[in-house]
């Protein structure tokens, strides 16, 4: 076939239609079209005009029938790299998704087109003025101008005195006006021009600062990690260090070794509270060579972050999931910080994992994946254990301070000692210790709101939500019920609206536990963090910096208190209700528990000042509670990957879900129960395959659409991925499933 042969992703093609589609270059963007470039295209019988990337370039195509013609390209030149192309094939096979979906993930969202095809942020930029004679003729002109124009004779001064200089600022710095320098211009002495200018999130970066010292046992991890990172081979190394003991240290050793290699860095973080701390830590030491990557900045500051990571203006990317990403020229090693964190798993399409993209991306480059965590996920510390990864320890805090002391509180004595509130004798003893010396608390309770439902004490009622099969959460701030799944609210009634008996307001929360603070230390600050309160402050910074700034006593919040802050005034740390996360439908239910308590514990005493902590439960023999409370994560790990083996979970098999989710339940069901007969009659590969379901989520409806769910048990190289994806794609096809949503998961979070 004559002429060149595009073959294109196409946005419009869905997951079970979803291959390279063949289309003809014209002569005229014979010249310009490349792989990694975006076009428009016709698509499907009504030639519908659609976006699409061009993945490769061939000579001839496979199919005899004419070929469509490429109506428009969209970029002036790629905005993907061959690497970038690779990726997304990767991830079409392992996270099933289409092609499009991964590359849509890559890409900044500035870099898209409305619905009226402009770009949803163009390039900024700034104008700047230089001298567009010799510098000698300058002066001359100068003195010549002093008496009849001395606005333009300040300007010329100006310009002999720097190279360039923007012209706003020449502006304001001489006193004059801009037809005086346009005169300039237009007499030829003085040149404008636009200069690329990047909008920048706020960093405040002083003086460098060197770097930090290193202790010797954090010097022989770094040494060890270094060698590796210097092989210029592909591998991976878990660093498991107690809270406090200064892994952020060793990570800033490890990228200014990297920058003096001439390679790039990323670092990830789990939660956007984390990066304003990271970003300070580090651009203190780095300067603008860091770039920052995550989902509260403007969509202008993101794409322009974007382009200086891509340019090589910024080799030290920080950022959440989403920075794995980061288009860094010669990358030399990726850093994921508490690595066992669920917020690193996207739950949106493509469903990806960061580590599982971090592990591709320095496949490829060949260069180092370190994952740091003073909890690690289990199967990071077997793959450690195992030797697939190379194992780092740090035992000791920094600051050579103990471990905080923990004591376990039975909240069943506190009940049947009259005391029916959040707050413990114990943590109410050990909080006014603090507020009298002048020092910090952090509370921990992993809900918002006020109240977790709200029940009638006669007969039962309990308002749930009409949309999800959960009840509503009450929020004491502006007096409503809320669904924290899909939004709905209303306010309360003033008795049961079943009976007219008395309402109960039942659990408590964020909400709730502030107000039991001021109501048991009247005249003291309490600060809460949660979702309800971000948002009005403007930025979790702002919450964290007004903590630290004005020595606010006390700080409750949910799970965005429990890691990576680190204050130094702040000695007791108070988990309210360590039972709640213990008994989640989940295999991870006790990983992700044991977490949280470790982690929030260690928030404590990262000072010189010893720390303390309380845990509150209803169950103090639990093992969890009680390792976590030891702050003894090697008897956790091997008591959970025993658990873990008698239920043939991760790290024992590779866990896939088939998800099914409609109005109507009756029918979702149906279809889930066919998927779960057609991967039985497939014989699935691997001795230990081993098929479960269907089964509700835990959370069965959600905005009136009910969800069910068959879960497949197998081998890591069984190709059963490829059967899971098979399946998909042939119920999706069946038009007697139109209506269903039905997609496949690599080891869901919930």
């Amino acid at each position: 076939m004559p002429g060149t042969v595009a073959r294109i992703a196409v946005s419009a093609a869905t997951y079970w239609l979803d291959k390279p589609y063949d289309y003809l270059v014209p002569p005229e963007m014979a010249d310009r079209a490349l792989p990694g470039m975006r076009v428009h295209v016709p698509f499907s019988r009504g030639n519908r005009r659609t976006e699409g990337v061009i993945l490769a370039l061939i000579e001839e195509s496979r199919y005899d029938k004419q070929l469509k013609p490429i109506l428009a390209l969209l970029d002036e030149e790629p905005i993907l790299t061959p690497e970038q192309l690779k990726l997304a094939y990767f991830m079409r096979e392992r996270f099933f998704c289409t092609v499009y979906d991964a590359i849509r993930a890559m890409l900044p969202v500035g870099l898209w087109f409305d619905e009226e095809g402009r770009r949803r942020a163009k390039d900024s930029s700034i104008e700047m003025a230089r001298l567009a004679i010799a510098p000698e003729e300058a002066e001359i002109l100068r003195d010549a101008k002093r008496m009849r124009s001395p606005g333009q004779a300040a300007i010329l001064e100006q310009l002999c005195a720097f190279e360039c200089i923007p012209s706003h600022d020449l502006l304001l710095h001489t006193g004059t006006k801009r037809p005086t320098l346009k005169a300039l211009q237009k007499a030829g002495a003085v040149e404008l021009y636009q200069k690329e200018a990047y909008r920048r999130p706020q960093i405040h970066v002083g003086e460098t600062e060197p770097l930090p010292t290193l202790s010797p046992e954090q010097e022989r991890v770094f040494e060890g990690i270094e060698a590796l990172t210097q092989t210029d081979r592909a591998g991976a190394a878990l660093l498991f260090g107690v809270t406090g003991s200064g892994k952020t240290s060793v990570y800033i050793h490890l990228i200014a070794g990297a920058l003096k290699r001439g390679r790039a860095v990323i670092l990830l973080v789990p939660e956007i509270a984390l990066t304003p701390q990271m970003i300070q830590t580090f651009s203190s030491h780095f300067g603008d060579e860091v770039a920052v990557l995550h989902s509260s900045l403007s969509v202008g500051e993101r794409y322009d972050e974007w382009k200086r990571v891509k340019n090589g203006k910024a080799r030290v990317v920080i950022g959440t999931r989403s920075a794995v990403f980061a288009p860094t020229p010669a990358l030399g090693l990726i850093i994921i910080d508490e690595e066992q964190e669920e917020t690193y798993k996207s739950e949106n399409i493509p469903r990806y994992h960061a580590r599982d993209v971090a592990k591709y991306r320095c496949t490829q480059a060949g260069c180092l994946l370190l994952l740091g965590s003073a909890t690690p996920d289990i199967v990071s510390m077997h793959s450690a254990e195992t030797g697939k990864y190379a194992f780092f320890e740090l035992k000791n805090r920094y600051n050579a301070q103990d471990l905080p002391a923990v004591e376990i509180v039975d909240m069943k004595r506190e009940l049947r000692r009259g005391n029916s509130g959040s707050i413990s004798g114990v943590l109410q003893r050990e909080i006014q210790k603090n507020i009298d010396r002048g020092e910090q608390s952090i509370l921990f309770i992993n809900r918002r709101g006020a109240n977790r439902f709200i029940s009638c004490g006669e007969c039962g009622y309990v308002y749930k939500c009409p949309r999800c099969s959960v009840s509503l959460t009450y929020h004491s701030t502006n007096r409503r019920l809320l669904c924290h799944y899909c939004g709905y609210s209303q306010r309360p009634d003033e008795s049961c609206p079943d009976c007219g008996g008395a309402l109960r307001y039942i659990g408590v929360g964020t909400q709730a536990v502030e107000t039991e603070l001021q109501e048991l230390f009247p005249g003291t600050r309490v600060l809460r963090m949660d979702a309800d309160s971000v948002a009005p402050a403007g930025s979790h910074e702002k919450l964290l910096d007004e903590f630290r700034r004005e020595n606010i006593p006390i700080l409750v919040g949910t799970q965005m208190v429990t890691k990576g802050l680190n204050f130094e005034n702040v000695t007791l740390v108070g988990v309210i209700s360590a039972d709640q996360s213990l008994y989640a439908g989940s295999y991870r239910a006790g990983e992700r528990s044991f977490s949280l308590m470790t982690q929030v514990v260690g928030r404590s005493g990262r000072g010189q000042k010893p720390g303390r902590a309380v845990i509150q439960t209803f169950t103090p023999e639990n093992e969890i509670i009680v390792q976590a409370a030891g702050q003894d994560y090697p008897a956790f790990y091997r008591s959970e990957l025993e658990l873990r083996r008698l239920q043939h979970t991760p790290p024992f098999s590779v866990l896939l879900s088939v998800t099914v989710s409609g109005m109507n339940e009756e029918h979702v069901y149906r279809a889930c129960r066919m998927i779960r007969q057609r991967l039985d009659d497939l014989a699935l590969p691997g001795p230990e395959t081993e098929i479960l379901g269907p089964a509700p989520l835990a959370v069965v409806k959600v905005n009136n659409r009910y969800r069910y769910r068959v879960m497949i048990h197998g081998g890591e190289n069984t190709g059963l991925r490829a059967y899971v994806a098979g399946v998909v794609m042939e119920f999706c096809r069946d038009k007697r499933f139109s209506d269903l949503s039905i997609y496949a998961d690599n080891d869901p979070n919930d």
